[in-house]
Order: structure tokens, then C-alpha cells, then sequence
């Protein structure tokens, strides 16, 4: 991933996302991600996330070190890339410049009335292509 050019949001950790241990619980970095993908949708795409019919059908995270209630968190994130009706997007979380954990997404376009996987709607891979210098 090319952190200086990946589109970047700040997440806050809350007490709620905390374990036993005072460290952000394992699943709560899901979330994280999906605040990311959610702000991609709205500013990159320039749509609502309501209007972008899409489900995830793989999550991968990899866990570097624990994440505390004061870290100052970042999340990268990437479309890497375009599939005819799936997008594949990396994330990169850090605390400061260091990289605490990292993931990636498998997200599939559905026909919101067939609810059966559907191809990426032009505008939408136009977008992409054009903000991550893809190439089709």
C-alpha cells in the first residue's frame, strides 16, 4: 500500500471497544474498517453508502500489536483491485507512523431487487479507476 497517497481517516477509540486488558477487542477492528470504507464511499465516490449496494464476502485482519484507548488511530485505506461484480480493498491502521494492524475486504455489488451479485455500475468503476490510477 502506498500510504502517502491512500485516502486516510482518524478513528477514535472508545472505552467501549476495549477488552479485559485495556486493548481494543479483536472485533472491533472490523469496524474500524467499515468507518474507512464508509467515509471512501462518501468523499472518493461521492455517494451515500445507502445508495452503494454491496455485501463483504471475505474479511481478512492481521494483527501487528495491541491497539489502547490512547493511540491516536489512522486507517488507509485502497481499492487494489476491480473484478466485474467485486472490488477488493486493503486497509492499513496506524497509530502515529506506526502500523498496528492491516486487512483487506472482498466486497461484491448486488442488485438491490434481485439481490443476486450484479456487475459494478460504470460511474462507480470510473470513479475508482480514476482516484487509484487503476489500470482495466
Amino acid at each position: 500500500m502506498d500510504i502517502d497517497n491512500a485516502f486516510t481517516v482518524d478513528v477514535h477509540v472508545r472505552y467501549n471497544d476495549l477488552d479485559t486488558y485495556n486493548h481494543v477487542n479483536n472485533a472491533v477492528y472490523a469496524t474500524y474498517l467499515e468507518e474507512a470504507r464508509v467515509a471512501y464511499v462518501d468523499e472518493v465516490l461521492e455517494m451515500g453508502v445507502e445508495d452503494f449496494s454491496f455485501v463483504i464476502a471475505n474479511l481478512e485482519l492481521s494483527f501487528e500489536r495491541p491497539v489502547e484507548m490512547t493511540d491516536e488511530l489512522s486507517v488507509a485505506v485502497e481499492t487494489t483491485a476491480l473484478g466485474r461484480s467485486s472490488a477488493t480493498m486493503a486497509y492499513e491502521l496506524r497509530d502515529g507512523g506506526e502500523r498496528v494492524a492491516t486487512g483487506e475486504t472482498t466486497l461484491v455489488f448486488v442488485d438491490p431487487e434481485e439481490k443476486r451479485p450484479a456487475e459494478i455500475p460504470p460511474s462507480v468503476r470510473e470513479d475508482i479507476v480514476a482516484f487509484e490510477g487503476l489500470e482495466e
